[in-house]
């Protein structure tokens, strides 16, 4: 794998750790501001709709220049809306700053993502795009658990200020190790926002929103479940959040390895699974020790989905792949939105912190579903064509036994 992977991988660190490390710290975040939980929440949603809004706005941007440039001007921009959340006078200031810093996001990955299947033969592409990720799961080991540790003894505006510090050594690492590459010259918005006339493209993302939406809806509120309803003390989060990360990398690392060679029986496993897992969470949340394993297999059954989605919406999206694939980094946000409101709306509701779990499953079930779609309707094209090739081939009714047919491309002997 070359070495301009290792660059990516640096930048994916931060965003990973600033996108994850707020759901540690959301009680602390909630009484400094003095908003209730599910408010704090909106911390989550925000971020996750800045993504969403900001991965094709960003990338339209950036075909104007080259795209190392452009990753390093998201760093900045991801930069500067850290040291904005950590500076936050009121709740409303660190919600713009959590914004700011999510405009980076979307494009960081999907300009990425492209930058490193180029990096490659086509053979390892979603190992790829799996080694840029692992930055993503890598700082659910470290940074994510780290920073929680920092924000709850030194308060989480430290946090940020850390988070930010990151996003230096990100830009630096992108500056120094991502080689340099012309302006692309044939990117058009029109032919690009063709990708998205295949319904293959379209199901993929939406699978991408169900599917790690299902994880969002248990591990946003992981904190006041697991110190309200398992009994763990505050302190523990931090290492059940190591628990969590550690299970992304291994889901990571596998999802990219099986992608290239069985794609569409991964998702089928892996969304399944998760599905299951989710909701026996509602269940399991109750005992500590269960309890642990399953936030481990969420997080390896949740980010085994992810090389192959982003690799299925760059098979599908070939000849326009930069905008869809920014925009299915948008999706995996918008599941988390959409889950992280959906789970506040039980948890105030009154049905308990272990009920966004039920969420999640629901979500995960019905990515299943559309995995399913996908695939029947891929084998039907496939078959479809099929036929039509050996129709093609088959001798016309009134040909002579012996005789040759005569075909377009060849003038008939007389």
């Amino acid at each position: 794998m070359p070495l301009a992977l290792l660059a990516l991988a640096i930048g994916a660190f931060g965003i990973g750790t600033t996108e994850f490390v707020i759901v540690g710290l959301l009680p602390d975040v909630a009484a400094d501001f003095r908003v209730s939980i599910p408010a704090a929440g909106f911390l989550v949603t925000g971020y996750a709709l800045g993504v969403v809004l900001g991965a094709p706005l960003m990338t339209v941007l950036g075909t104007r220049v080259t795209r190392k440039r452009m990753l390093m001007v998201l760093m900045g921009l991801f930069i500067v809306g850290n040291v904005v959340s950590a500076l936050a006078p009121v709740f409303g200031v660190m919600l713009a700053g959590r914004v700011i810093a999510s405009l980076a996001h979307g494009a960081f990955f999907g300009i990425g993502s492209v930058v490193a299947a180029d990096l490659v033969a086509p053979e390892k592409k979603a190992g790829a795009i799996a080694m840029m990720f692992t930055g993503l799961t890598v700082a659910n080991v470290v940074g994510v658990p780290l920073g929680t540790y920092v924000g709850q003894d030194f308060g989480w505006r430290v946090t940020f200020f850390v988070v930010a510090g990151l996003g230096v050594l990100g830009l630096l690492g992108v500056a120094g190790l991502v080689p340099e590459q012309s302006k692309p010259q044939s990117v058009r918005i029109r032919h690009e926002l063709a990708a998205f006339r295949n319904v293959q493209v379209l199901l993929a993302m939406a699978m991408t929103v169900l599917g790690f939406g299902g994880v969002f809806a248990a591990i946003t509120y992981i904190t006041p479940m697991m110190t309200e309803t398992t009994g763990f003390a505050t302190s523990s989060v931090t290492w059940l959040l190591v628990l969590f990360g550690l299970g992304m990398v291994g889901g990571n690392l596998l999802g990219g390895k099986f992608a290239d060679r069985h794609l569409m029986p991964m998702l089928y496993v892996s969304l399944g699974a998760l599905a299951v897992v989710l909701a026996l969470f509602t269940l399991t949340a109750h005992n500590k020790v269960a309890a642990a394993v399953t936030i481990v297999l969420i997080g390896a059954l949740g980010f085994a989905t992810v090389p192959p989605l982003q690799k299925r919406v760059l098979d599908q999206a070939a000849g326009a792949p930069t905008l869809a694939s920014a925009v299915n980094i948008g999706a995996f946000n918008l599941g988390n939105a959409l889950s992280a409101w959906l789970g506040g709306l039980v948890i105030a509701a009154g049905s308990g912190y272990t009920a966004p779990n039920w969420v999640g499953a629901v979500l995960a079930a019905s990515a299943l579903l559309l995995a399913v779609l996908s695939g029947s309707l891929e084998r039907k094209a496939v078959t479809g064509g099929s036929a039509v090739a050996a129709h093609s081939l088959e001798p016309a009714a009134d040909a002579v036994p012996g005789e040759s047919v005569p075909t377009a491309s060849a003038p008939v002997s007389r």
